[in-house]
């Protein structure tokens, strides 16, 4: 945004001071005219410094009551199959073995968890992050990994088979890993496995 542009609600406010500032006489006096002008500049600038603060606090409250978290999450069951989880943080996560095949899983956070033969077959993933969490052994076997942040994780045996990884973010080691068994091409977007890794 210009200077300019962001100057425009000001010069907005101030054209409209001068065009309604009137005295009993009908007449303008310049002395009284300009104080008047700094007084409704002075209240229009403390009612927005007192408006701004709002704005966070509410995005703030917003988001928190979008965003359910499962940090430290652990038990015997965990059957994630279909749910709709976009969004959803994971940290410290224990979920081996977990289920979550089929789930909508797009935007959500893993944060250092445990996702060891985990089951994420035709998951949606996209936009999604897992940071320093554990896929080894995982199916992620036709799911969307689209645009999605991977780094610093493990994807060790995991099976790839129609995955799509099209601008995931991933490190080298574990490309070049993933691509000793890249296989397929996802049902859903319709690209090729090998091709969404880079794999040459």
């Amino acid at each position: 945004m210009y200077a300019d542009e962001r100057s425009k609600p000001y010069q907005a406010t101030i054209q409209h001071v001068i065009k309604n500032v009137k005295f009993d006489d009908g007449k303008r006096s310049n002395s009284t005219f300009i104080m008047r002008i700094f007084q409704r500049l002075l209240t229009f600038f403390v009612a927005l410094l007192l408006l701004l603060p709002l704005a966070p606090v509410s995005a703030q409250a917003a988001s928190s009551a979008a965003i359910r978290a499962y940090d430290d999450a652990e038990g015997t069951v965990q059957n994630y199959s279909d749910q709709n989880l976009a969004r959803e943080e994971f940290g410290n996560a224990k979920l081996k073995g977990a289920n979550f095949s089929g789930a909508d899983l797009q935007g959500a956070v893993f944060n250092s968890s445990d996702l060891t033969n985990a089951n994420l077959h035709g998951v949606n993933f996209s936009n999604g992050i897992a940071y320093l969490t554990t896929l080894a052994g995982a199916d992620l076997s036709d799911a969307i990994f689209t645009s999605a942040m991977l780094l610093k994780s493990s994807f060790r045996d995991a099976n790839v088979t129609g995955a799509d990884f099209s601008f995931a973010l991933l490190d080298r080691t574990q490309v070049l890993q993933l691509c000793k068994t890249a296989s397929g091409t996802n049902p859903i977007t319709g690209v090729d496995t090998r091709e969404s890794l880079g794999c040459s």
